[in-house]
């Protein structure tokens, strides 16, 4: 890569958002981690021209510029093995060619907002500096994944346990600790600040909390993009069936009623937890 493109990727975070299908491009070919690296800069590149492109087909003012822009970016995402949007790009294009500005502009209206949203999540998978992991970008990208793969395979899981509850916290850690990598935070307040810090693989939220009750921290939970479908388990002191209800309605996976078992709190940690690559 040369000097302008001297970044790089935090691939690990890209397979979890799934935008891209990076296994199959690697099984596909013997590309290079730097070169892959580079085409995602390619894109990050185009995505302004992009934008304004689709404001012009949006606005009835498309020509030959806006189209090539398009046509490039769509060609640019078929290279990185992601299927979002190409179809509208095209068939907007179409519409173009066939002179039906107003259908060119209703295909481009509808991806406008989801195509800068799926930027902005490629945007934060860069990062200013190597990788853990890679320290050579001549690695094949096939490589690279089974790499990642050995290390996910061998690492411990990581949970974060939330409650206000001293005890309950110390409880959490001393039956979890030997096999997961537990976190434990007792102000809830402080939730998005340990986020930016750790990824979890697997969430426990005390159910009532004088702050923020665990229903509050779903919602906050969710909005990170990585943990759109990481378990949650409610530990509350009332296993009501109306609290059981609402917490599976709020996005928990389970829920344990305190004070717990250690095993049922090992055997449900088991059931829900999930490698995340």
């Amino acid at each position: 890569m040369d000097n302008e493109k001297n970044e790089y990727f935090d691939i690990p975070t890209l397979l979890r958002q799934k935008d891209f299908d990076i296994r199959r491009l690697a099984e596909k070919s013997a590309l290079p981690t730097g070169e892959y690296f580079g085409m995602l800069l390619d894109f990050l590149t185009l995505v302004p021209e992009t934008l304004y492109a689709i404001n012009k087909f949006e606005n009835r003012l498309g020509d030959k510029d806006a189209y090539k822009v398009v046509d490039d970016m769509a060609t640019m995402l078929k290279k990185l093995m992601c299927n979002k949007f190409i179809s509208e790009f095209y068939s907007a294009l179409d519409a173009y060619e066939k002179g039906n500005w107003r259908l060119a502009a209703v295909h481009m209206e509808s991806i406008e907002e989801k195509f800068r949203e799926f930027y902005l999540r490629v945007k934060s998978a860069k990062r200013s500096t190597k990788p853990e992991v890679l320290t050579d970008t001549t690695i094949s990208l096939k490589e690279y994944l089974e790499l990642l793969d050995f290390e996910e395979a061998n690492r411990k899981h990581i949970i974060l346990a939330v409650d206000d509850s001293a005890v309950i916290l110390k409880s959490v850690s001393a039956v979890l600790s030997g096999e997961y990598k537990v976190f434990t935070l007792p102000r809830p307040t402080e939730v998005e600040h340990v986020l930016s810090k750790i990824t979890p693989d697997l969430f426990l939220l005390d159910y009532q909390m004088p702050e923020i009750s665990g229903f509050d921290l779903v919602p906050i939970i969710r909005s990170f993009e990585e943990h759109k479908d990481t378990p949650i388990i409610f530990l509350t002191a009332e296993g009501t069936i109306d609290n059981v209800t609402a917490a599976i309605a709020m996005g928990a996976s389970d829920f344990m009623v305190k004070p717990f078992d250690p095993s049922m709190l090992r055997e449900k940690i088991a059931k829900h937890i999930v490698r995340k690559l």
